[in-house]
């Protein structure tokens, strides 16, 4: 029987989860905020886990399809060129480290778009075997769809796969999914994670 210790994939968020990058995201929600009549706090509050389209339209519910699709490209813009403290996240070297030894398959499925993702990840130093991003699904987190596509790609049973995630949007999709989940920053989730070195500690226990 597979648990979150024996699974037969990992899917990984990567913002918050495989990389930090809080404080550019912070630092681009925030000048947005600013410039969009947003208290900052209000956005910062409600930036994680969803595309930038979504979390705008819920901070600006006055504006019509083509005004979200504007301010949110508009908030892609301040991210794109702001990677000057994006790192890996605390555990991930160590768990892709683990994953590539005893041969886990694993995958990115981000609410960041192509350019925003493969630009955080090659910042960090990580190239992943797969990436799912925003672009590649026709609904982003919460919905299941990229997690499902995901396990598709790489041949597994979702339920046999174990998502990690590290906001209620992501989590949320992976319970969709049908998938286990584990969880950074304390939320709920089948196991808790402290770090992506405690997930690496459960996938291999011995050391191996």
């Amino acid at each position: 029987m597979r648990s979150y210790s024996n699974p037969e994939a990992v899917l990984l968020d990567m913002d918050g989860t495989l990389v930090d990058s809080d404080g550019a995201v912070e630092r681009a929600w925030a000048a947005w905020a600013v410039e969009y009549g947003v208290a900052p706090a209000h956005a910062l509050a409600d930036m994680h886990g969803s595309p930038a389209h979504l979390t705008v339209a819920r901070l600006r519910p006055d504006l019509d399809a083509a005004g979200v699709e504007a301010a949110a490209q508009r908030q892609l813009d301040l991210q794109y060129e702001d990677l000057a403290d994006v790192v890996p996240t605390p555990g991930a070297v160590a768990l892709l480290a683990a994953l590539d030894r005893i041969g886990l398959p694993w995958a990115v499925v981000t609410s960041a778009d192509d350019r925003l993702a493969k630009a955080r990840l090659a910042a960090a130093g990580i190239v992943p075997p797969l990436l799912f991003t925003f672009e590649d699904v026709e609904r982003g987190k919460p919905d299941p769809e990229g997690y499902l596509l995901a396990a598709r790609a790489l041949g597994v049973d979702p339920a046999a796969c174990l998502v990690v995630e590290d906001s209620e949007p992501g989590l949320a999709a992976g319970r969709a999914a049908g998938a286990m989940t584990a969880s950074l920053r304390g939320l709920d989730a089948d196991v808790r994670l402290r770090d992506l070195g405690h997930l690496a500690e459960l996938l291999v226990p011995d050391g191996r």
